[in-house]
C-alpha cells in the first residue's frame, strides 16, 4: 500500500484529492462468458444478466448504466477522463454503491446536499479552481436546448453521486496509517537534498570491438527473430497523375473568388505596408489570386484523376474482366493506361514509389486471388489502382543476405554491454576518490582521466522532492529513492548518455509526531487509504454480483 502512495503521491500532490473518487478506482478485468450481451448485440436471442436491478443483456439498460457513469465522470473531472474498460468498471462500482445505499437505508440526497456537492465539481470551477456561478448558469441554460441531456437527468445523476459518496465515506472507515508510514512520506517529500551529477557521453565512448564471421554468425543465430522478413505484397499500378488533368480544368472568376472566400486562412497575403491604415479586401484578394487559382485547379484536377481511376476499376468490375486477359489489355489500351510494377513492400512500409503511403499499403494487403485489383486510391500526385500479383510470406533470410545489418547490430550491442561495464568501473573509481577526500567534480575528473570519454559534472541547488527544480531529470529523482547521504548511484543509462547521481547531503525534516507537517500528512494518507479500501470493497461487491448471473460452464 505504502509503495503505491510513495510512487504517485508527489507527482499528483495538488490534484489527487480533488479527483480521488475517480483516480482510486481499482482496475480489474471482468470476464464475460459466451452468453454475455454487454457491448454487443445478438439478433437471435436476448440473454438476461441481472446486476443490481439492471439487465446487462439489455441494450437499454447498458446505455443507461454507462451513460449515467459517463455523465458523472464528466461532472466530477470536467471532461471525459474515463473510457472503455475504465468507464465500465467505474459504472459497475457506482451502481454497487447505490445498491449498498439501499441496503444501509441511506436517505435520499437533499437539495442542500446536492447544492453543496455541485460547488465542488470541477466542471463548474473557474480559473482559480473555485466554484464559478456563471459557468453553472451557462451549463443550466445549455440544458434547455440540448436534446440529449435534460435537467432532470443531470439532477438524478447528481443525487445518485451524492448518495454514492455517502456510502464511500461509510465503508471507507478511518483510513489507518502507521506513524512509520507518515514519517516515511515526510522524509520523501520534504527532505532537503544537495545533489551533484556526472553525465557520461555515450557517443564519445568508442571501445575497440573485434568482428569476425564466427562472432557475427553466433549473434545472428541468437537473434534471428530480429531479421525475419515480414510478408510483402507484389503489385503493379495504374497511375493517374494530377498533372495530366490540369489542362482539362476550366475556372471562372466567380469560382476562384468563392474558393478564396471559403478558405481565407489558406492564403496569406503579403505583409502589409506601414502606410496602409485600412484593410483593402479587393487588394488582398488580388495579391493572392494566382495562388488561389492554382490551388483550386490542383484540387479539381485531383478529383478528375480519382474519377478516371474509379472509371477503370468500375469497368473491370462491371465487365467482369480479369487482369492478364486479352480483354484486360484492350481496356487498358482504350483508356490509355499503362501498368508499372512496384517493388515488393511490407504492410508497415508502403511502396516507395507512392510515398510509402500507409493507406495504400493497407489496401494492397486486402488483395489476393479473389480480389485482384483495388478501388481508386488517393496517391501523393494523383490517384492509382493497384493490381495484385502475389503475396510473399514472411521468411528467415540467410546470414549472407543480412550480414551488413548483423554487423551493425552486433557492434551496437557490444558497445552497449561494454558501456555498462565501463560505468561499473567508473563508479568504483569515483567512490575511491571521494573516500580519499576529493570533491565529486574532482573525483569524476580523475576517474575519467585515463580515457577519451566526455564527462560533465553539475551541482544542483538544494531541493526537496515536494518542490523540485523545474527541469530536474526524472532519473535524478528516481535515483534518490535508493541513495543515502554520501552515496553514488549506479550509472543510469539512456540512449544518449550515462548518468551518475551523488547525494552529497540530506537534511531530514521534522519527523516528530508533534511536528507541524505530521498531522496534515497523516490526514492526507488516511484519506487515500480509506478511499482505496472503499473502492476495493465495491469491486468485491461487483465481482460477487456478476458471478450470480454468470453463464454456466459447458463441460
Amino acid at each position: 500500500m505504502i509503495s503505491w502512495i510513495q510512487k504517485y503521491f508527489q507527482h499528483h500532490f495538488r490534484i489527487i484529492f480533488a479527483l480521488i473518487l475517480i483516480s482510486t478506482i481499482i482496475s480489474f478485468i471482468i470476464a464475460f462468458g459466451p452468453g454475455s450481451n454487454l457491448g454487443r448485440g445478438d439478433g437471435r436471442k436476448t440473454v438476461t444478466r441481472e446486476f443490481f436491478g439492471y439487465n446487462l443483456g439489455s441494450q437499454e439498460d447498458q446505455s443507461r448504466l454507462i451513460g449515467d457513469a459517463g455523465l458523472s465522470v464528466n461532472l466530477q473531472s470536467g471532461y471525459n477522463s474515463l473510457e472503455g474498460a475504465d468507464l465500465q468498471n467505474y459504472a459497475f462500482q457506482r451502481v454497487a454503491a447505490l445498491a449498498l445505499a439501499d441496503q444501509l437505508h441511506v436517505p435520499a440526497s437533499s437539495k442542500q446536499e446536492i447544492a453543496e456537492y455541485i460547488k465542488g465539481l470541477r466542471i463548474f470551477a473557474g480559473e482559480d479552481g473555485q466554484f464559478d456561478a456563471k459557468r453553472y448558469a451557462t451549463f443550466r441554460d445549455g440544458l434547455k436546448t440540448n436534446p440529449r441531456l435534460s435537467e432532470a437527468l443531470v439532477s438524478r445523476v447528481l443525487a445518485d453521486d451524492v448518495r454514492a459518496d455517502k456510502v464511500q465515506k461509510i465503508i471507507a472507515g478511518p483510513g489507518y496509517v502507521l506513524p512509520h508510514d507518515v514519517q516515511t512520506q515526510l522524509d520523501r517529500a520534504d527532505s532537503l537534498w544537495t545533489v551533484a551529477t556526472a553525465t557520461v557521453d555515450y557517443a564519445s565512448f568508442a571501445p575497440s570491438i573485434p568482428v569476425s564471421d564466427v562472432l557475427l554468425t553466433q549473434f545472428f543465430g541468437e537473434n534471428s527473430f530480429r531479421y525475419t522478413i515480414a510478408p510483402r505484397v507484389v503489385t503493379s499500378v495504374a497511375s493517374f497523375p494530377t498533372a495530366a488533368y490540369l489542362a482539362a480544368v476550366s475556372l471562372g472568376e466567380s469560382e476562384v473568388r468563392a474558393y478564396y472566400d471559403a478558405n481565407p486562412g489558406r492564403f496569406a497575403a503579403p505583409a502589409a505596408k506601414p502606410a496602409v491604415t485600412k484593410p483593402d479586401p479587393a487588394a488582398e484578394y488580388a495579391a493572392v489570386r494566382p495562388l488561389v487559382e492554382a490551388a483550386l485547379r490542383q484540387e479539381r484536377a485531383q478529383r478528375l484523376a480519382v474519377k478516371a481511376a474509379s472509371d477503370l476499376s468500375f469497368a473491370l468490375y462491371d465487365g467482369q474482366i480479369t487482369p492478364g486477359t486479352s480483354a484486360f489489355d484492350r481496356l487498358l489500351t482504350t483508356q490509355h493506361v499503362a501498368l508499372k510494377p512496384l517493388a515488393p513492400f511490407a504492410r508497415e512500409d508502403g511502396p516507395a514509389e507512392l510515398g510509402r503511403s500507409p493507406e495504400i499499403a493497407s489496401e494492397a494487403f486486402k488483395l489476393g486471388t479473389s480480389r485482384a485489383y483495388s478501388d481508386a486510391l488517393a496517391a501523393p500526385d494523383g490517384a492509382v489502382v493497384l493490381f495484385w500479383k502475389e503475396t510473399q510470406p514472411s521468411r528467415q533470410p540467410a546470414f549472407a543476405e543480412v550480414r551488413a545489418q548483423v554487423a551493425t547490430d552486433y557492434a551496437a550491442n557490444e558497445k552497449s554491454k561494454r558501456f555498462v561495464e565501463f560505468g561499473k568501473t567508473l563508479r568504483v573509481l569515483i567512490e575511491a576518490r571521494l573516500k580519499a577526500g576529493d570533491t565529486f567534480a574532482q573525483a569524476v575528473t580523475a576517474a575519467a582521466a585515463s580515457g577519451t570519454v566526455k564527462v560533465a559534472t553539475q551541482s544542483l541547488a538544494p531541493f526537496s522532492r515536494r518542490t523540485p527544480p523545474q527541469n530536474l531529470d526524472s532519473s535524478v529523482a528516481g535515483a534518490l529513492e535508493r541513495l543515502s547521504q554520501g552515496q553514488v548511484s549506479d550509472m543510469i543509462i539512456t540512449k544518449e548518455h550515462g548518468l551518475f547521481v551523488y547525494a552529497a547531503a540530506k537534511k531530514l525534516p521534522d519527523l516528530s509526531v508533534t511536528g507541524p507537517a505530521y498531522a496534515a500528512m497523516r490526514a492526507q494518507l488516511a484519506t487515500v487509504n480509506a478511499r482505496i479500501g472503499a473502492s476495493a470493497q465495491l469491486a468485491a461487491l461487483v465481482e460477487q454480483e456478476l458471478k450470480k448471473s454468470e453463464p454456466a460452464t459447458i463441460k
